[in-house]
C-alpha cells in the first residue's frame, strides 16, 4: 500500500495522503519530549514525504500547535495539509506556572481551559491556533471532545450552543477560510447525534473502526456514505495495544488491556504470524482498506516512528489474511478487506 496515494475527504474537495501525523504525543501525552526530539521527530516527517499532520490546542494546551508549526511555517504552504481542533478557550494559568498542573499531560504548557462551542469560541480558538502555529490558515476544523465523557448530562445543552458554532464553521467555508469541518469521536454512540443535528463533512474517528471494533460497519458507515461524510482515523493502534502487542503492559482505549481483548489480539497476532505480517501493518492498513476512510494519523513520538509506520503501510498484505481473520470470527463478516 502506497503510504503517500491521495485519497479524497468526503465532500471538502480536500485530498488527504494515505498516511498522515498524529501530532498528541509531541504535546507530551504519554511523557515529556525535549524541543530536540520534537524537531528531530518533525523533521523526518517531512523529509519522509509525510504531508498531513493533524493537531489541537488540547494537545499539551498549545504545545503540540507551537511545535508542528515551528516546522510547517518553514515549509511551502501548498505543499501540506493541517487540522487542528476547535471547543476549547486557552487562557494564562494565574500564580505561579511551576505549580500548574496539566494533567493528564505529563507535561504541557501553563495555559488553562474553558469549553465553549459556540461561534465566539470557535472563532477565538481558530485565531489563537493560527497565532500559536504561525500559519495564517488551517484546511480543516474538528469540533473537540464534544461527548458524554467530557460533558455527561450536558451535552444537550453543549449541543444546542454548537448551533451557532457550526453556523460560523459554514461561514468560514463558504469564504474559503476552511476547506471543511468535521468532529472528533471517542464514543461511537456520538456519531448518530452529530448527523441529527447537523451537516458535517467528515469524523475524525479516536477508535471505533480498527482491527478490534468494527461496529460501524453495520449502521453508522452506510449512513456516512449516504451523506458523504469521509473518515479520519486518529487511533489505528487502539490507543497502543496493536502497536506493541499482546505480550506488553500496554492501553486499549485509553484504558489498561481487559483479558478478553488480549487474548483477541494474541489471536490476530497468531494469525498474522502464519502470513510473515507484523501486527502493526495489519493495524494500519486494514482501516484504509474501507473506502470512507481517507487517513490514518497515528501519534508520533520519534523519529523512527515515523520510518517504522511508513515501512509498516507499504508492508505486503496477502488477501488471504484478512479472509483467514473472517473465518475465525476476528473482523467482521462485512468489512472490506481488497
Amino acid at each position: 500500500m502506497d503510504p503517500f496515494e491521495k485519497r479524497e475527504l468526503g465532500k471538502t474537495g480536500v485530498t488527504l495522503p494515505a498516511l498522515g501525523f498524529g501530532g498528541a504525543p509531541l504535546g507530551e501525552l504519554f511523557e515529556k519530549v525535549s524541543e530536540h526530539q520534537a524537531n528531530e521527530t518533525l523533521n523526518q516527517a517531512y523529509n519522509s514525504g509525510i504531508r498531513y499532520y493533524d493537531t489541537a490546542p488540547w494537545y499539551g494546551h498549545g504545545l503540540s500547535e507551537h511545535r508542528l508549526g515551528s516546522l510547517l511555517r518553514q515549509k511551502n504552504r501548498k505543499e501540506f495539509v493541517l487540522s487542528s481542533k476547535v471547543g476549547r478557550v486557552y487562557s494564562a494559568v494565574k500564580g505561579d506556572p511551576e505549580l500548574f498542573n496539566g494533567s493528564p499531560w505529563a507535561g504541557g504548557l501553563p495555559f488553562e481551559y474553558s469549553f465553549d462551542y459556540s461561534a465566539d469560541g470557535f472563532e477565538r480558538s481558530y485565531m489563537d491556533s493560527t497565532l500559536r502555529s504561525s500559519l495564517n490558515r488551517i484546511e480543516l476544523l474538528v469540533i473537540h471532545d464534544l461527548d458524554h465523557g467530557y460533558h455527561g448530562e450536558s451535552v444537550p445543552e453543549k449541543l444546542k450552543q454548537l448551533e451557532s458554532g457550526v453556523k460560523w464553521l459554514n461561514s468560514m467555508k463558504a469564504s474559503g477560510e476552511i476547506k471543511g469541518f468535521g468532529a472528533g469521536i471517542n464514543e461511537m454512540d456520538m456519531i448518530p447525534v452529530f448527523m441529527e443535528h447537523f451537516d458535517l463533512d467528515f469524523f475524525l474517528v479516536a477508535m471505533p473502526y480498527t482491527l478490534l471494533d468494527q461496529s460501524p460497519l453495520d449502521k453508522i458507515f452506510p449512513e456516512c456514505k449516504k451523506r458523504e461524510i469521509g473518515i479520519i482515523i486518529g487511533s489505528p493502534y487502539a490507543s497502543g495495544v496493536l502497536a506493541v502487542g499482546s505480550g506488553y503492559e500496554t492501553t486499549y482505549g485509553y484504558a489498561p488491556v481487559s483479558r478478553e481483548i488480549r487474548d483477541k489480539v494474541k489471536s490476530i497476532e497468531d494469525i498474522c504470524a502464519e502470513f510473515n505480517v507484523p501486527l502493526k501493518a495489519a493495524a494500519l492498513q486494514f482501516p484504509l482498506l474501507h473506502p470512507l476512510t481517507a487517513s490514518v494519523i497515528p501519534g508520533v513520538l520519534r523519529s523512527e516512528q515515523v520510518l517504522d509506520n511508513i515501512k509498516m503501510i507499504k508492508h505486503q498484505i496477502p488477501p488471504e489474511l484478512w479472509l483467514e481473520l473472517k473465518q475465525n470470527g476476528l473482523l467482521h463478516p462485512e468489512a472490506p478487506v481488497y
